[in-house]
C-alpha cells in the first residue's frame, strides 16, 4: 500500500515530500452550533524538486477555500477511510524547488461530531452554569481539528487566536499571549497563544471554560493548578508536590525546556489520565500522581516517537522515568513494588488482547489498524521491563540512567524510531556491545505475548499483599480485622485488590465479609473504588452493580470506565442493565470512549464508514 512505503500506516499526508514548520490558527468557537469556524496558515518547507502538490491529513472537516501564498489553489478531498479521514489534495497554482518554503491556508470548518472535541453542555460540569469545551488529539484526531500533516513526526511551533463568548475562557497547549476584545463582535473576546518550542501535532491542546471556571491556585514557582471553583482547593491539595517532582525530573533527565508547567484539571468524562501537553498538562479528577505526565515533558514532548509503531518509546521511557522520580523520592524497594505491578497490568492486556495477538508486540504493524483500538498498557510495561532489563545488565540504576538521560539530550526538540533508540544504545554502551549482542531483541520487539525474561523484583512491600490475599482465599475464613489493611500503604492497598482480581472470583460471603471487616465501599480513592468493584461484580454481588456503572458513568477515564463496563456486562443477570446503561450515557462520553466501550458491549458504534 502506498501508506506503507511512506512509512507511516496512519497518516495520508505526504511528509516525504515536505514538513510543516509552522501553524498559524485563528478557531472562531461557536457554541450554538457545536462547530469551530477556522482558518489555519501551514508554513510548509519543500523537501523535494518539482513540488507542486500536498496531501494534508482531514476527518469531517467541511472545506471552503485553500490558497498559497495568497493565490487560490485548487484542492480536492479523496475517498472516505473508515479511521484515517479524508486525504486533502492541493494542488499549488506553481512549482517549488527543494529547500523553498510555501505558506498554504485553508478555511475550513469542523464537524459538530469531531472526534478531537467534546462539547459539554452546562450539566456535565460542577458548575453547572456554562458550556465547556476540550479537545484530545491522541492519536490520530487532531485532523478532525485542523487540517495538518498528522503524524508525532511532524513538530513545529504554532500561534493561535481563539474567539469565544466573553464569558468563556481559552487555553492551550502554549504560553499565553494576551487577550482582547473581539472587534467583530463586542460579545465576544479573543485570546492568544504562541508555543515557540516545536512540538509534535498530537500535544495541540485547546480548552474552553467559565471565565469563573479557570480559578489558579499557585502550587509552585512555575506552576499553576486550574480547576473548576468546586475543585480548586482539592487540586492544590492534590498536585502540591509538583515542583518536588519537576526538580527531581530535572536532576535525572536534565533541564526543563517548557518554562511554565500548569495543571488543567478537566471535567470527568476526558478519557485518559493525563495528557502531557507542553506547559499545560491535563488530568482528570481521579488522577493521583502526576509524576507520569511531567516526566513526558522529556519523553513524549521533547523526544517524540515518529510514527504510532514507535509508541513504546513514549511511553516505556516515561514509565522508566517516573519509576525513577518514585526511587529518588520515596525509595528504590517503593520502585520495584511499582514495576511488579506493572507487569500483572501487563499480563492482564496480554490475556485481553490474547497472547498470540501482533498488538501485543512492543513494535506492533499498525497497517489498518486504528492506534485507538490498539491503546493499552503493552507499550507502556512491555516497554519498561525491556529497560529495567536492560539496566541490569548494564550496571544499575545510575548507569542506565545516565543513558536515558543522554539519549533525550541527543534527539531533544525530534521524533525518533526504535531503530535509531537501538543504534544510539549500541553506541552509547560501546564498551558492553557483546552484552547486548546476547539480547534476543526480536523477541522483545516483534513477538506477541509477555516478554522473554521476567525480572526478579524485590518482592519486600508485595509480600504483605500476597500474605493477605493468600488468607482471603483459603476455603475457611480466618478471624480477619482491620488491622490487616490498616498496616498497608494505599499502594499496597491496590496491589492486594489487583493480586485478588488474578484470582479465581472469591465466593460471595467472602466478599460481604471484606467489607465488613474493611469498609471499602467508604473509600473514594478512585484506583482502590475502581478495583474494588470489579472484584464485588466479578463474585456476583448485585449490590455493587449500581455502584460500578455509576463509576463507569461519572468520570470517562478508559482504565476505568471499559473493565467496569466489561464485569458487568459479563454477569449474565446484568448484561442487559450494561448495555441500557451505556446506551442512556453515550452521548455525554468522550467519542474515543463511547465507540471502545460500544465495541466492548457489542453495541452498534454508530460510527459511518
Amino acid at each position: 500500500m502506498e501508506f506503507k512505503r511512506r512509512g507511516n500506516p496512519c497518516s495520508f499526508s505526504s511528509f516525504s515530500k515536505c514538513v510543516t514548520k509552522h501553524l498559524n490558527l485563528t478557531y472562531h468557537v461557536d457554541f450554538d452550533s457545536h462547530v469551530i469556524k477556522a482558518k489555519v496558515a501551514l508554513t510548509v518547507e519543500v523537501l523535494v524538486d518539482n513540488f507542486t502538490s500536498l496531501t494534508l491529513d482531514t476527518k469531517d472537516l467541511k472545506v471552503s477555500k485553500v490558497t498559497a501564498n495568497g493565490q487560490a489553489a485548487k484542492f480536492t478531498l479523496g475517498p472516505k477511510h473508515s479511521f484515517m479521514g479524508t486525504p486533502l489534495e492541493i494542488t499549488l497554482p506553481f512549482d517549488l524547488s527543494r529547500g523553498q518554503h510555501v505558506i498554504v491556508e485553508v478555511t475550513y470548518e469542523t464537524a459538530p461530531s469531531a472526534s478531537a472535541l467534546q462539547w459539554l453542555t452546562p450539566e456535565q460540569t460542577a458548575g453547572k452554569k456554562h458550556p465547556y469545551l476540550f479537545s484530545q488529539c491522541q492519536a490520530t484526531h487532531c485532523r478532525s481539528m485542523v487540517p495538518c500533516q498528522d503524524t508525532p513526526a511532524m513538530k513545529h511551533t504554532y500561534y493561535a487566536q481563539v474567539s469565544v463568548p466573553k464569558e468563556l475562557v481559552a487555553v492551550m497547549s502554549a504560553v499565553r499571549d494576551g487577550q482582547e476584545p473581539d472587534p467583530q463582535d463586542s460579545s465576544r473576546a479573543i485570546y492568544r497563544f504562541r508555543q515557540p518550542v516545536s512540538v509534535s501535532i498530537l500535544y495541540h491542546f485547546l480548552s474552553i471554560s467559565p471565565s469563573n471556571h479557570p480559578l489558579s491556585s499557585i502550587i509552585g514557582p512555575r506552576s499553576r493548578v486550574w480547576s473548576e471553583k468546586e475543585f480548586v482547593d482539592k487540586a492544590a491539595f492534590e498536585f502540591s508536590e509538583t515542583e518536588t517532582m519537576l526538580k527531581t525530573a530535572e536532576d535525572l533527565a536534565g533541564p526543563y525546556v517548557w518554562g511554565q508547567y500548569d495543571i488543567l484539571v478537566l471535567p470527568p468524562s476526558f478519557p485518559y489520565g493525563g495528557m502531557e501537553n507542553p506547559c499545560l498538562t491535563f488530568a482528570t479528577p481521579t488522577l493521583l500522581v502526576i509524576a507520569h505526565e511531567i516526566s513526558h515533558s522529556w519523553t513524549g514532548n521533547l523526544v517524540t516517537n515518529k510514527t504510532w509503531e514507535h509508541f513504546w518509546l513514549n511511553e516505556g521511557h516515561t514509565v522508566y522515568l517516573e519509576r525513577m522520580i518514585g526511587r529518588s523520592m520515596e525509595s528504590e524497594q517503593f520502585r520495584q513494588f511499582k514495576a511488579m505491578g506493572g507487569w500483572k497490568d501487563l499480563q492482564e492486556s496480554v490475556n485481553t488482547f490474547g497472547a498470540n495477538n501482533p498488538l501485543t508486540n512492543l513494535v506492533p504493524n499498525m497497517n489498518e489498524v486504528d492506534p485507538d483500538d490498539a491503546f493499552s498498557s503493552v507499550p507502556y510495561e512491555k516497554g519498561f521491563a525491556l529497560l529495567y532489563h536492560l539496566e541490569e545488565l548494564m550496571g544499575g540504576p545510575e548507569v542506565f540512567m545516565g543513558f536515558v538521560k543522554s539519549y533525550i539530550q541527543m534527539f531533544a526538540y525530534s521524533s525518533v524510531t526504535t531503530e535509531e533508540w537501538k543504534k544510539y544504545l549500541f553506541t552509547y554502551f560501546k564498551n558492553k556491545v557483546d552484552i547486548l549482542n546476547k539480547v534476543d531483541w526480536n523477541a522483545w520487539m516483534h513477538t506477541p505475548g509477555m516478554p522473554p525474561v521476567k525480572p526478579q523484583y524485590d518482592t519486600t512491600m508485595a509480600d504483605a499483599c500476597i500474605a493477605l490475599c493468600k488468607r482471603w482465599n483459603t476455603a475457611f475464613l480466618q478471624v480477619l480485622l482491620e488491622v490487616d489493611m490498616k498496616t498497608l500503604s494505599t499502594h499496597q492497598l491496590i496491589e492486594f485488590l489487583s493480586l485478588l482480581l488474578q484470582e479465581d472470583p472469591l465466593p460471595l460471603s467472602h466478599v460481604k465479609r471484606m467489607q465488613e471487616v474493611y469498609r471499602l465501599n467508604a473509600l473514594n480513592n478512585a484506583e482502590i473504588r475502581f478495583r474494588w468493584l470489579r472484584l464485588c461484580v466479578k463474585s456476583k454481588w448485585e449490590d455493587a452493580v449500581p455502584m460500578a456503572l455509576k463509576m463507569a458513568t461519572e468520570q470517562g477515564r478508559m482504565k476505568f470506565t471499559r473493565p467496569l463496563f466489561k464485569e458487568v456486562y459479563n454477569f449474565d443477570k446484568y448484561r442487559e442493565e450494561a448495555v441500557r446503561v451505556f446506551i442512556a450515557h453515550r452521548a455525554a462520553m468522550h467519542p474515543v470512549t463511547s465507540n471502545l466501550v460500544a465495541k466492548d458491549l457489542k453495541v452498534d458504534t454508530g460510527k459511518s464508514t
